[in-house]
């Protein structure tokens, strides 16, 4: 059978189509036929083969794809009948067009148990599938997002191996409530992230909703064994209802996860839905305010390391320390959030002291098969540069002897720096400690005259600056500024945000010397393990 042979005989209708609408050429359709066009199309606009709705949507995907270079899909109803259209880029002026049917009643069908580390993406995908195909038949359908406490510190304690198997074990206990035969309105779908379930029912009936939750956390409660060990789960359900609490799967999503968040909070055993969660944003500042005191104090605040090199070479520099916090409730607390929330608390100083004992602990593994000459870097929050004793705090960090002060970095905020006299840091400089100064560029206030007494060895760019040098004139003349200032003080250039070679060669031209980035390998850690250390290759210049 020849290729062409096997491309008509797909039931996918597999349409090229030209950025300006024009039929290109035609393959398969046997499960479209009421879409496929007819031989004598090709050449013409795809008004003459299809609706003037199903065309304007093609026409709508194909700008989208090749303005994004990237995938675009929608789902639309033909002659009654559910349908998904794909369009992504086929050469710069040309697009693939995937038309397939939908299951007619994909709300009841189960995926098949998942094997190893579940398909998120796919999950996510068949989700908003569902969702719209419910939207376009005026079907009831309700989401459910269930947290399953106590995942995320076997995770954390012992390994994500057993939180993925503990994962597992909990998705195939609910796979016999989606059976047909069991009737009702049961309907799953799958993992969504570490320690989240995701529900589908088909029914929007809040009592019918609340017995058929009830049922699966009682399931999920129940003790699972692995290997030896047995666990103890505890399961927070959110739901959002399809056209009372939102209308697209984006939206419906994120509800639903709002009011499982709002669930755990309150310890709930009952579902919460979205409309009776409505005081969470209002209620989690406080939350996370008032546990972050004690997060510093169980070391929960960790650190997350990010490879920095030589733009040149390739050759690894530094592992830049950012801090990373996993809030039990909340989730994901983002860097700036952590040190404002230090601020207004009260607890920078605490903070960094934790910071600098992660820095120590870790420091073995981070430096590891590396260069000697490889760094270690840690930005202290601003309010414990300003205070008083953070020289003394530094000497006794560098005093336990575990980091030797040539293989320490320290990050100082510009803003922060002129309250101090630039002759404090003489000492740490002496020792060899290198200091770098931070978030050049946050306002016009250059302490200049400071700059030029201060022991530092760096600067770091902005990262703003630094992601549109290459399309705006403006950032690339305050990056090509920033350098030469480096340069004029006689210290070392660093861009964050170093993501592509054409990028870097351009801030090679500008006379950066170091930078961190995609480009290098950069990824982002839930916590340091050594078993789960980056260890990015060196990229070597082309």
């Amino acid at each position: 059978m020849s290729a062409t042979d096997l491309l008509e005989a797909l039931p996918d209708l597999l349409v090229v189509l030209h950025r300006d609408g024009t039929l290109v050429g035609c393959h398969g359709g046997r499960g479209v036929g009421a879409l496929k066009p007819a031989t004598d199309s090709v050449g013409k606009p795809v008004e003459v083969s299809w609706p003037e709705s199903v065309a304007g949507l093609a026409r709508q995907l194909t700008r989208d794809a090749l303005a994004g270079r990237r995938a675009a899909e929608s789902v639309f109803e033909h002659d009654g009948h559910p349908y998904e259209m794909r369009i992504s880029a086929h050469s710069a002026n040309t697009v693939l067009c995937v038309i397939r049917t939908v299951l007619q009643d994909p709300v009841q069908e189960a995926p098949e148990p998942t094997r190893g580390r579940p398909d998120r993406r796919g999950i996510l995908r068949r989700f908003r599938e569902l969702m719209s195909v419910a939207a376009l038949r005026k079907a009831p359908a309700t989401v459910a997002v269930i947290q399953l406490d106590g995942v995320i510190d076997i995770e954390q304690l012992i390994s994500v191996d057993v939180s993925e198997r503990i994962m597992r074990s909990a998705l195939f206990r609910l796979l016999p409530l989606c059976e047909p035969e069991r009737g009702g309105p049961w309907r799953y779908l799958g993992q969504l992230g570490d320690n989240l379930l995701l529900l589908v029912l088909a029914t929007a009936d809040r009592a019918l909703i609340e017995s058929c939750i009830t049922e699966a956390c009682d399931n999920l409660r129940q003790p699972v064994g692995v290997g030896d060990a047995v666990f103890q789960l505890t399961p927070y359900c959110g739901v959002a209802i399809l056209g009372r609490d939102a209308s697209s799967p984006k939206t419906l999503l994120r509800h639903a996860s709002a009011a499982a968040t709002e669930a755990r909070r309150t310890r709930g055993r009952n579902p919460c839905f979205y409309g009776d969660a409505s005081e969470l944003t209002t209620t989690a500042p406080l939350d996370i305010a008032h546990d972050l005191k004690d997060a510093i104090a169980n070391g929960d605040v960790r650190l997350r390391y990010v490879p920095r090199h030589d733009l040149a070479s390739g050759r690894l520099v530094a592992r830049v320390g950012y801090l990373r916090w996993r809030h039990r409730v909340y989730g994901e607390i983002q860097p700036v959030e952590i040190l404002r929330l230090a601020e207004v608390t009260g607890l920078s100083g605490a903070l960094s002291l934790a910071a600098l004992k992660r820095l120590r602990e870790d420091f073995p593994a981070l430096t590891r098969n590396t260069d000697a000459r490889v760094r270690v870097s840690f930005g202290p929050p601003r309010q414990h540069l300003l205070h008083a004793g953070f020289v003394r705090d530094i000497e006794r960090f560098l005093a336990e002897g575990t980091v030797p002060a040539e293989r320490l970095e320290l990050r100082i905020s510009v803003k922060a720096s002129p309250a101090r006299s630039p002759a404090e840091f003489n000492s740490l400089a002496q020792r060899g400690v290198q200091l770098v100064v931070d978030e050049i560029g946050r306002g016009m206030d250059f302490p200049l005259e400071w700059l030029g007494r201060a022991p530092m060895a760096a600067l770091l760019l902005n990262r703003s600056w630094v992601e549109a040098a290459m399309t705006d004139a403006g950032a690339l003349k305050m990056c090509r500024a920033s350098a030469a200032l480096a340069k004029a003080l006689g210290w070392t250039s660093i861009a964050v945000g170093v993501d592509g070679v054409v990028q870097r060669d351009t801030l090679l031209e500008l006379g950066c010397e170091q930078g961190s980035g995609e480009l290098y390998g950069e990824s982002v850690r839930a916590e340091f393990r050594a078993d789960a250390m980056d260890h990015a290759p060196a990229v070597v210049a082309a």
